[in-house]
């Protein structure tokens, strides 16, 4: 069964309520309007309800194989070039602009609420890249992993400069909002073609072993692990805002317990909804 996605004009049914259209009048969690109505057009799709839970496990009995294949498997054998290369093929070959509109907002999502960290914590942060890539085009130069690396970067330069200073982050007098961008970010999208059928969900159900495979095991790893350190971030936030909301928005946490990276293709979801989220949030708040 399929609900209408017409989330604007569609008419409520008390009798058969589309659960979809309940998410999006659910005012609780501060989101992208248009970035909201693509996330849950996505799971409204045939792929993520009969192909998902088929590509779910097979993704993962693969993830296995590639990490036992790393054993003997040489470093010099993994190739973030291509990695990024067929990212960028299938992306605009199978993936639908839905989700290929989220994809690219994480970047500019993420260099923003960097940023915002930044800023208020009056620490200039020169090991990071921001990432800002308008089209799928940008997606080729690394920023896959070049997003990741930033996220540890940030971190240890960071705490780094404020343990030297003998201080920590608290909340500014002036509140700095100036890096958080109140509107759309400047993104093309190619045309959709017969193909273009995959939702966000399966698709990076079926990359998630392809990082396995063309990562290095310690790039692998680090991009995995990355992903609980939301709940380090909406730490940061909420004490620049002296405000407890942003923290209690995340679900990735406990970066001090790595989770199995068999997990990291969900987590990676919860991920960028997390940032979706602390993003809005700070633009309600600008």
């Amino acid at each position: 069964m399929s609900w209408s996605d017409d989330f604007d004009n569609q008419t409520i049914n008390t009798k058969d309520p589309n659960p979809w259209l309940a998410l999006y009048l659910d005012g609780s969690l501060p989101m992208h309007d248009p970035a909201k109505q693509a996330l849950l057009r996505g799971h409204n799709t045939w792929t993520r309800r009969l192909l998902l839970p088929i590509v779910r496990p097979l993704a993962r009995l693969n993830i296995i194989l590639v990490q036992l294949l790393r054993v003997i498997l040489p470093e010099r054998c993994s190739s973030s070039r291509i990695l990024h290369k067929t990212i960028y093929w299938g992306l605009k070959t199978f993936v639908r602009n839905d989700a290929n509109y989220l994809i690219l907002r994480h970047f500019h999502i993420g260099t923003e609420i960097l940023g915002f960290i930044a800023d208020n914590a009056k620490v200039t942060i020169e090991s990071t890249e921001p990432l800002r890539p308008n089209n799928l085009e940008g997606l080729i130069e690394d920023t896959f992993l070049i997003h990741d690396l930033n996220i540890f970067n940030f971190i240890l330069e960071l705490n780094h400069k404020l343990k030297e200073e003998g201080r920590d982050l608290t909340a500014p007098e002036h509140l700095n909002l100036g890096s958080i961008t109140d509107g759309e970010f400047d993104i093309e999208l190619p045309k959709e073609k017969a193909f273009n059928v995959l939702d966000l969900q399966t698709a990076i159900e079926m990359y998630t072993p392809l990082y396995a495979l063309f990562l290095s095991d310690r790039d692998f790893w680090r991009a995995s692990n990355s992903l609980q350190l939301d709940e380090t971030i909406a730490i940061y936030i909420g004490k620049i805002l002296n405000d407890a909301i942003p923290l209690g928005l995340v679900n990735n946490r406990h970066p001090s317990v790595p989770v199995s990276t068999l997990q990291a293709g969900f987590r990676l979801m919860l991920h960028g909804l997390d940032a979706e989220i602390l993003h809005g949030y700070l633009r309600s708040l600008k």
